[in-house]
């Protein structure tokens, strides 16, 4: 077990610049993100592509012109490096109206089993990536 000096807080090496997501087509992937989490995606390079969600992290999508999509739940092989969590909403009707919108956004659904025991769903983006609704109950 870590000691209680271990887990002090120190300064930081660097600051959280953003996550990047390699993709096939940059400004697509900027677009539907852009309509899932909201914001304006930068679209003046083709090849890389940034989107700032409102209140939360900075987005970038850069071209891979030979990505393999993640074979979820694999680990064993062409495993996800990474998903990102979206609040879907406080209550299962919200969930419901928020499973509509990303399957008419291009989202293809990954695993719907044991929602309400698990509390997500998840789903693969338009180019592969794994990501999740979350059900978030809000204070």
């Amino acid at each position: 077990m870590a000691s209680t000096a271990s887990m002090a807080p120190t300064a930081p090496v660097a600051r959280f610049r953003s996550v990047v997501v390699d993709c096939p087509e940059p400004r697509e992937l900027a677009r539907f993100y852009a309509r899932v989490g909201g914001g304006t995606p930068d679209e003046e390079d083709p090849d890389w592509v940034v989107l700032q969600v409102p209140g939360g992290p900075r987005l970038s999508f850069q071209r891979a012109e030979d990505l393999t999509p993640p074979e979820w739940p694999r680990s064993d092989r062409n495993a996800q490096q990474f998903h990102l969590d979206f609040d879907g909403g406080a209550t299962w009707a919200e969930m419901d109206a928020a499973h509509e919108r990303v399957l008419a956004l291009g989202a293809r659904p990954l695993d719907l089993e044991d929602r309400e025991k698990k509390g997500f769903m998840v789903y693969a983006d338009p180019a592969g990536h794994p990501f999740c609704l979350c059900r978030i109950e809000h204070p």
